[in-house]
């Protein structure tokens, strides 16, 4: 068996060949994740497995093993449109599945790739890393656009590290991508001692999410089959729906998510105009939600209304969000001390630049605890952990680890997190230092910016581009949210 690290190169090197047919890498990892799942189906319904699985024989994995040429692509063709009825985890990776590669005999050699490997035999975290891998891949694709659903995972080891998960907890995801916090969390929780009720739990009760995107369902739920979580027979744990569009039906322990970094919600709508011509419209789209302490259509304040809906009494959540929400004024004030008041703010840490896929993007993780209804605000104090002020990270060159988490880690104190002490990066507010601050901001850093650089130690002229490259982003950025603000005063 290939190990993980030459079986991601040999997929990913056959996705090069298919570029040259129109293929891209998005079209690449849908062509997977369907070959993928119906292997790994058949083999679960083979022994030692044994399992009933609902695949019809003349759609199952040896009906494509067993054709080749024109009559292989026609039966593919048949297959994905089959397979695609039903609101199982298999219906749902099927859904609305089409075929991007048209060349019969490519097809052919990629499932003969996919044939040669022992997938259910692999372990877990191996065929895991594989498909994880790939989506890394995929994400590096810029021009695709799917490194926004592909937030860093070093990142958000560190956040499950903090949060201190415990077995038997329900944990959701409101805008889940391709499912990184789940699998973080399932391998935090997977190092427990756990009992087979624990684990069964894990497996098929532990996890919920919701992802407005087709195709990043349809690969987070292929993630988590991988990672076994799920069975492909059951309902599947990944909604595709906007999640915000309704209250939630049920209450969470934890909620860990990075949702789109977008400002504004928008829906396409289709018009008619003369002669009976239709056309595609974008429109604003506010949330009518009674449970939300304000009316907006900023969407990053809308995921933060609806995160605090989806707590338990004594839930806990962590939340990746742009700069914007912690100075924005108006409603963002008025969200910043609703949130104060009615739940435990105790953490937040400044993120470096250049750790996402998207340039330019400047963001923070709010970590905050659910509360009872109190007269008395229910944060006290926030620490804030500056990870951003002198400390450069680039996509391609100097990417951020896990060991450049550790000192924030160390800091965080999760095992005993109300005994902390203050460092040059880790420094303590008060509730009523922050509710004195201009809009509420919490907005705040305290360390000399430093962005000269020694003439004899300059990095790279490719880091220097791309660190022009992403302040010049972050300014446009800026402006963006100084003109939506002002639009929105005005209308």
């Amino acid at each position: 068996m290939a190990n993980s690290s030459a079986l991601i190169q040999k997929l990913w090197s056959f996705c090069d060949t298919l570029r040259d047919d129109g293929v891209s890498y998005s079209d690449y990892m849908e062509q997977l994740t369907y070959l993928l799942f119906l292997k790994m189906a058949d083999q679960y319904s083979t022994p030692p497995y044994n399992r009933k699985i609902s695949i019809p024989q003349e759609y199952n994995w040896k009906s494509l093993l067993a054709k080749s040429g024109m009559p292989l692509e026609e039966h593919y063709f048949i297959l994905l449109r089959e397979l695609g009825k039903g609101d199982t985890i298999l219906g749902q990776i099927f859904a609305k599945a089409q075929n991007k590669i048209q060349d019969p005999a490519k097809l052919h050699k990629l499932i003969k790739m996919i044939d040669a490997e022992d997938w259910v035999g692999m372990d877990t975290d191996v065929k895991g890393d594989i498909y994880e891998g790939l989506l890394q891949k995929n994400a590096e694709d810029i021009k695709s656009g799917a490194g926004q659903y592909f937030t860093p995972r070093p990142l958000i080891r560190a956040i499950v590290e903090c949060m201190r998960l415990e077995p038997m907890k329900t944990i959701a995801d409101p805008a889940c991508g391709t499912g990184g916090f789940f699998l973080a969390a399932r391998e935090y929780l997977s190092k427990q001692k756990l009992t087979n009720e624990q684990k069964e739990f894990l497996r098929k009760n532990t996890f919920k999410g919701w992802e407005i995107v087709p195709n990043t369902q349809r690969l987070c739920l292929m993630n988590l089959i991988l990672h076994d979580i799920g069975d492909i027979d059951a309902a599947p744990p990944i909604m595709r729906v906007d999640s915000l569009l309704t209250k939630p039906a049920e209450l969470f322990d934890y909620v860990l998510s990075n949702p789109p970094f977008g400002k504004k919600s928008t829906v396409k709508i289709t018009v008619e105009e003369k002669d009976d011509e239709k056309k595609d419209e974008k429109k604003e789209l506010t949330y009518q939600r009674d449970d939300f302490w304000v009316t907006t259509n900023n969407k990053q304040l809308n995921f933060i209304q609806h995160i605090c809906s989806m707590l338990k009494e004594d839930g806990k959540a962590a939340i990746v969000v742009p700069d914007n929400v912690l100075f924005e004024g108006g409603v963002g004030e008025s969200i910043r001390k609703t949130l104060l008041q009615s739940t435990d703010v105790h953490t937040i840490v400044r993120l470096p630049s250049g750790i996402f896929y998207a340039h330019g993007v400047k963001a923070n993780v709010i970590f905050f605890d659910n509360k009872p209804k109190s007269d008395t605000p229910c944060t006290k104090e926030i620490w804030y952990y500056d990870l951003r002020t002198n400390i450069r990270f680039t996509m391609r060159n100097q990417q951020m680890k896990y060991a450049d988490l550790l000192d924030f880690i160390d800091c965080y104190n999760p095992e005993k997190r109300h005994i902390r002490r203050e460092t040059e990066r880790f420094k303590k507010f008060t509730y009523e230092e922050l509710i004195a601050r201009d809009k509420t901001s919490l907005d705040i850093f305290w360390l000399k910016d430093d962005s000269s650089y020694d003439m004899e130690n300059l990095p790279d002229p490719d880091v220097l581009a791309l660190e022009i490259i992403e302040n010049i982003e972050s300014a446009l950025a800026g402006f963006r949210t100084i003109v939506e603000m002002q639009t929105t005063k005005d209308e």
